[in-house]
């Protein structure tokens, strides 16, 4: 899954900490909690729709409302650290999202679920981008930093592994739990950094507060437009939907704000985002990627961990232990592409990884209602997860080739950005695609001339259901031909600049 990081950079520790092993803990701890959460949540998901009362178009707020925080306000949250101190930041982001998750938990309806995981989002936002830096200036530059290093991008691997596993045990007990569950981690991590860590020195600067502003708004509405699109295909038609005025001034508005986005990044001397890292084709072929990616990856979980408990009757816990291999291939794949991306390059392990999420999700879009895990789901999902190892190390290295050592860490803190983002809209744009087929078939079953019966109508649901999910999932394929294409024309990373590539910040 998402490792939100940011470059570190050369600045030399000041102090060096009373103890590192404790500063490590705390540092990899909250690495830990932030990346699980995006996973943790899943396996909940029928649980908190049947407890509050979510349509199946809303469902996905629930993890969009977190991660359009997380990643429209990353790169503020980055340049927060580095004015006021990253300590100081740090342990700030920890308390903020530490308070959504404790509201979280005691969510009392939809709308309050959802501020709250905003609230989790914009605390992630903030704590996530001094996590890693913070490794630059505790640990002194060589062995130690580099155990360091090896020990928190292991926690950022696993996050994703031991959010889904710990999500089937707790939601097993309660929903409530997948969000309680941070509330003491966050309180050590809190209660012990002021202790473990040193402050950062202040450097000068100004938020550009005016751009995060205008693109999480615009993002915000334009996922909320595609869900009202669904929303209103069930209720209007299809083409009725997409033609609706309120429809089309919300798609409008949301278009308008981040075009606004894009004048005031041209313009600022502290954009966010400055656009000549868009300048190199390298670099903004590996961001188109990223949002394909995330779309991709993110339909995948939503779907299929409601497809392993509403349809194969797995519990939260079985369903958490069968999403266990995709990490695991993650893992194994990305390995295998840093180990050997110094000898054959960026491109063909790019390729083979688009190539092969792509037929992953190809394959998973030929699931049936009855179809099982061992035979129509774990093969899909294995091929998936390899594609997607494959695929995050080079796009990494793409995104900081042949730039400037200033602009390093917005360059791969915007990648990780792009993936939040594409997450979040490609979440939405499927669950239109999703809504649609829904409603197309039952359409069909009512146009049957028969009155059916309630087995009759509960299995036409079953049908409609999965038709929709593997329409989402043939959205997603082609998407990510699509990334295929991208990489086969932009990117070009030599095995030179593979080789010298520093110490980055990647997706996981």
């Amino acid at each position: 899954m998402s490792s939100p990081d940011k470059t570190v950079g050369t600045e030399e520790h000041a102090h060096a900490p009373k103890n590192l092993a404790l500063a490590l803990v705390v540092i990899c701890t909250a690495q830990l909690m932030v990346v699980l959460d995006a996973t943790i949540v899943n396996i909940a998901l029928p649980s908190i729709q049947k407890d509050l009362g979510f349509t199946p178009t809303n469902l996905q707020w629930v993890l969009t409302a977190y991660t359009l925080a997380f990643g429209g306000f990353l790169l503020l949250g980055g340049r927060a650290g580095d004015i006021l101190g990253r300590r100081r930041v740090f342990i700030f982001g920890i308390l903020l999202f530490t308070l959504g998750s404790l509201g979280g938990g005691f969510a009392w309806s939809e709308a309050s679920l959802l501020v709250f995981r905003a609230i989790q989002g914009l605390g992630a936002a903030i704590a996530a981008p001094t996590a890693l830096s913070l490794i630059a200036t505790e640990f002194p530059e060589g062995k130690e930093r580099n155990r360091a290093m090896g020990v928190y991008a292991a926690m950022s691997g696993a996050g994703a592994a031991v959010g889904l596993i710990l999500g089937g045990f707790l939601t097993e007990i309660d929903w409530r739990w997948v969000m309680f569950v941070n509330v003491p981690i966050g309180i050590f991590i809190a209660l012990v950094a002021p202790r473990a860590l040193t402050e950062t020195e202040r450097h000068t600067g100004k938020f550009d507060l005016p751009g995060a502003i205008s693109a999480t708004l615009g993002l915000g509405l334009l996922v909320y437009a595609l869900t009202e699109v669904a929303t209103s295909v069930g209720e209007l038609g299809a083409s009725e939907a997409w033609t609706d005025t309120r429809n089309l001034a919300l798609l409008g508005t949301s278009i308008v704000l981040l075009v606004i986005f894009v004048l005031i990044e041209a313009r600022s001397r502290h954009a966010l985002m400055p656009l000549r890292i868009l300048e190199n084709r390298n670099r903004a072929g590996a961001y188109g990627i990223m949002l394909i990616i995330g779309a991709a990856m993110f339909g995948m979980f939503f779907y299929l961990t409601q497809f392993v408990q509403g349809i194969l009757g797995y519990s939260p816990i079985k369903a958490g232990f069968a999403f266990v291999p995709v990490s695991i291939c993650i893992i194994i794949s990305a390995g295998v592409a840093s180990q050997f991306i110094t000898r054959f390059g960026a491109k063909p392990f790019a390729l083979l990884g688009t190539a092969m999420t792509a037929a992953g999700m190809f394959w998973l879009a030929q699931i049936q209602p009855d179809s099982t895990y061992v035979g129509g789901l774990l093969g899909p999902m294995v091929v998936f997860a390899l594609g997607l190892g494959f695929t995050f190390m080079p796009l990494t290295l793409a995104a900081v080739s042949q730039i400037d050592e200033s602009d390093a860490g917005i360059a791969s803190g915007v990648l990780n950005t792009t993936q939040q983002i594409g997450g979040s809209i490609g979440l939405a744009a499927l669950t239109t695609v999703f809504a649609t087929v829904f409603a197309s078939t039952m359409s069909d079953f009512g146009r049957s001339g028969t009155d059916l019966t309630p087995e009759q109508l509960a299995g036409a649901e079953v049908t409609a259901t999965v038709d929709g999910w593997t329409a989402a999932f043939q959205v997603s394929a082609g998407l990510a031909v699509v990334a295929f294409f991208i990489t086969l024309f932009a990117i070009k990373v030599s095995k030179e600049e593979a080789a010298h590539a520093g110490p980055i910040g990647g997706a996981h």
